[in-house]
Formats: C-alpha cells, sequence, structure tokens
C-alpha cells in the first residue's frame, strides 16, 4: 500500500474517521495500532508476525536490561538483543550477498562453489523498524530513560504506520510523550498535514516519476549507449529522482502524522543547498544520519583519541551506513566515498583552512563542489553492478565526448535538467527554512492555488507509477 495509491488514500479516510470517532485515548491508539498492522499485513501478511514478535521480544529485553543492576548481565541482555535484531536482518538481506562473495573467494583457490537459490524475500521496512528497536534498548541501556510497561504504547512506536517502512527513524524520546498524551485531529494540523501530503505526492509522482525516472532509467538500462552529455544528465536526473522520491515519502510521512495529531521529525532539509560534506548529512536523510552518529559514531570512539581515529571511525561509520543501503559492494563504494569526503574536508578545515574565513562566493563554490561530489557519489549508488559503475564513470570523464553529445540529447532530458537546476535553486532559497513552517505561514488563499495546482499536475503526469526507492532497503 504506497502513499500515492487510491487504496492508500481510501485507507487514510476510513483511518482518519474512525480515529476520531472514538472517544478514550486507549482505543484510539488501539486504532492506530490495528491500522498500522493492517497497513503492514497489506504488503506480505505472514511477516507481519515477524513484526509483532520481534516488538514483543525487543520490549519484554528492554525491561530485563532495565532490572539488572549487575553491569555484566546488563551488558549480556543487550549483546543478546543486538544478535537477535541484527541477526534477522543479515538473514534476510545479506544471505545472498555474503554466499555469493564466498563463492568467489572460493574461485580464487581453485574452488568450484555454487550457492544453492536462497529465494528470501526481504521484509518491507525490516532495516527501518530494526533500527527503532536497537535504538530503544542501547538508551535504556545508557539508562537515558526508563522503558515502558505498556506493550501496546511500544508496539504502536515502533509500528506507527506514516513512518513504518521508509522512516523517518523516529526516537522513542521523541515518541513517547506524544503516545502517552492523549491527542486527535485537529482543524489546524489536517489543513497542514494534508498540505504536506499533497506536496509529497507532487515531489513523488509528477518529478520522481514523471520528470527524473525515464531519464534516469534509460541511463542505467543501457550505459553502453550513453555519451558524455547523456550520462551527465541521467546522473543529475537520478539525484533529482531519489530527494524527490525520498523527500516526498518522508513530507507524506510527516503529513500524514499531523493530520492524526502527531509530529514526526523533518528528514531533509535542503540537502542539495549544503556548504560541505558534513553539512550534507545534516540535511539529508537525517533520522539515518544522526541514528548513525549516536548509536555507531560515537560507539566507535567519535572523534576522541586522535585525528587518524576520527578519520578511521568516520570511514567505517559511512562504510556500515552504506551497507545498510543494500548488500551489494555498489553501496559500500557510495559509502566509502562520502567516508572519504567528510575525512578530508574535515582534514582541511583542520591544517589548511583552520583561519579562513569565507565569504559568500567562496561559501557558494564550495556548495557546488559538495552538490558536484554527492551527484557523482549517487552513481554508485544507483549502479546495479560495479561494471556498470566503471563503465558510466568512464563515460562522465570522456574528454571529447560532451559537446557533441550535448547536441543530440532528447526534450526528456532537456526538461529533467532544467527541473533539476530548479530543485537546486529553490533548496538554496529554502536554506534556512523548513518546508513545513513555510506552509504554515502562507496565506490560505496562495496555498491553496498551489495545492490545487500540484494535484492538477499530479492528475495528468504521465509517468509510470515507481515504488518508493528506499522500500527496497
Amino acid at each position: 500500500m504506497q502513499f500515492d495509491s487510491f487504496t492508500f488514500l481510501l485507507f487514510f479516510a476510513i483511518v482518519l474517521l474512525v480515529y476520531n470517532a472514538v472517544g478514550a485515548w486507549s482505543w484510539r491508539k488501539n486504532v492506530l495500532l490495528v491500522a498500522s498492522y493492517a497497513f503492514y499485513a497489506a504488503w506480505n501478511p505472514p511477516f507481519l508476525l515477524l513484526l509483532a514478535g520481534s516488538t514483543t521480544l525487543d520490549w519484554w529485553i528492554a525491561r530485563r536490561i532495565d532490572a539488572q543492576e549487575d553491569p555484566r548481565r546488563r551488558r549480556t541482555w543487550l549483546v543478546l538483543t543486538l544478535l537477535l535484531n541484527f541477526g534477522v536482518l543479515g538473514y534476510f538481506k545479506y544471505s545472498g550477498f555474503l554466499l555469493d562473495n564466498l563463492a568467489q573467494l572460493l574461485a580464487v583457490v581453485g574452488i568450484t562453489y555454487k550457492p544453492p537459490p536462497l529465494g528470501i524475500i526481504l521484509p518491507i521496512g525490516i532495516s527501518f523498524y530494526t533500527f527503532h528497536s536497537v535504538s530503544y534498548c542501547i538508551d535504556v541501556y545508557r539508562r537515558k530513560f526508563a522503558p515502558t510497561g505498556n506493550w501496546r504504547d511500544y508496539a504502536l512506536y515502533v509500528a506507527f504506520f506514516p513512518q513504518l517502512v521508509a522512516g523517518p527513524i523516529v526516537r522513542w524520546t521523541q515518541m513517547r510523550d506524544q503516545i502517552e498524551t492523549a491527542r486527535r485531529s485537529t482543524v489546524e494540523g489536517l489543513g497542514l498535514g494534508l498540505s504536506l501530503l499533497v506536496i509529497g505526492l507532487f515531489q513523488k509522482v509528477a518529478l520522481a516519476d514523471a520528470v527524473f525516472a525515464p531519464v534516469a532509467d534509460a541511463l542505467f538500462k543501457t550505459p553502453t549507449e550513453a555519451g558524455t552529455a547523456d550520462a551527465w544528465i541521467g546522473l543529475l536526473a537520478f539525484s533529482g529522482q531519489i530527494f524527490c522520491d525520498f523527500a516526498g515519502y518522508s513530507t507524506c510521512a510527516i503529513g500524514a502524522a499531523l493530520a492524526l495529531g502527531f509530529s514526526l521529525p523533518i528528514n531533509f532539509r535542503s540537502p542539495y543547498a549544503a556548504i560541505g560534506f558534513s553539512d550534507f548529512w545534516r540535511r539529508w536523510h537525517i533520522s539515518l544520519s544522526s541514528w548513525l552518529r549516536d548509536y555507531l559514531y560515537v560507539s566507535l570512539g567519535g572523534n576522541r583519541g586522535g585525528r587518524w581515529r576520527t578519520y578511521r571511525n568516520l570511514m567505517l561509520t559511512m562504510l556500515i551506513g552504506g551497507l545498510w543501503h543494500g548488500a551489494a559492494w555498489t553501496f559500500v563504494i557510495w559509502g566509502g566515498l562520502h567516508g572519504l569526503f567528510l575525512a578530508l574536508e574535515r582534514a582541511l578545515r583542520e591544517t589548511w583552512f583552520a583561519r579562513y574565513d569565507d565569504g559568500a562566493l567562496a561559501r557558494f563554490a564550495y556548495g557546488m563542489v559538495t552538490l558536484l561530489g554527492a551527484v557523482y557519489a549517487w552513481l554508485w549508488f544507483r549502479a546495479g553492478s560495479l561494471q556498470t559503475g566503471w563503465e558510466l564513470h568512464h563515460r562522465l570523464f570522456s574528454p571529447f565526448g560532451a559537446i557533441a553529445d550535448a547536441l543530440t540529447t532528447r526534450p526528456a532530458q532537456h526538461l529533467a535538467l532544467l527541473v533539476f537546476v530548479a530543485v537546486v535553486a529553490v533548496q538554496w532559497l529554502m536554506r534556512e527554512r523548513d518546508l513545513q513552517r513555510v506552509v504554515a505561514t502562507l496565506p490560505a488563499v496562495v496555498r491553496g492555488v498551489v495545492l490545487g495546482l500540484m494535484l492538477w499536475i499530479i492528475l495528468l503526469s504521465p509517468g509510470d507509477n515507481h515504488a518508493f526507492i528506499y522500500f527496497q532497503f
């Protein structure tokens, strides 16, 4: 059930009606939990048992961690839940990848091994709800808060349907008061929430699917037919597609939650207007980057222990972050590139540019360098194989093809290029502002006209319907 489907719109309308028709807060939470489980079961019903089972186990283990005074026993319970959560995630997500690499290693020493077909189906959203549960248990272990004794509240935190399958990755500290304190839909929340829902659908349907996806798909399906200009425009199109696709999902999630009276954290803040790669990761997929910082980078030692340990920890964090996105070496390269960018940026700021006072022009120039680096890294994120990645890498930097190819590009490529430039320009204008606040302060007439225009474009958009890209993670 996707946000951009009629099924979801009907489902959401029914949930809103029933949720607001029920009087007691406890029963409204029951409605939300049942709706969340129904939303999840719509994809593949048997995996609902996995979601409910892992939720129950983590809820119970967190209480065991909190009840123990002996540090060794507390650590044992924590290690147990980490092994269980990452074991399940590893089985579904990385079994095939590990066996394929084992076969290649054995082939190097002359041993022929053909992995059996596993036929494993990846449960949708498993990477996201695993991170919810792991952060909860680690925070209980760190004594940041006492675990809830109410299973239903914890289950609703993990399974709340607007953010269940693709984030934002919400912390218990951000949801506890909202779950334990009575709330319902308000006129203001409904208005703003439905406005964000329309904006998110516009990003997904009209921009990601209709404008960017055809150009990006054409490049990555037939990389050997691309010239230099084709390669650059296709890569820019994918950069636009993945932003509009994922930011569109997050905007829909925040809007749906607002309509129900909940507030989810912002997940994107104009990332293509970032000035520097550390700034990029403060703006792109904010809930994931802050999760990796708090639970992985800090656990590795963070910036404690000297300069080289900091670089190592940055690189390890981004490599693991890349692998979290998918079981392929291309994702590892994507993460490694960002780790390299972050380490290099930190090194330069600590040495050559330690006393450099940059002006507006220098900041804009560094913003363009950051954008170029992020766009290049998307090549490896999207490439289906190392071979495709290398093929496109060479075509991007072919010294003789750019001008000749530029004369033969198609109208769809021109449109994708223009829209990408417009997306970047809007992000520079919105750099210091949040979309939610901007929408909330628009005059009613202006908001109505803009949303009406967006709905009209959505209805006329000719692009094929694509699943949200982050569903595969």
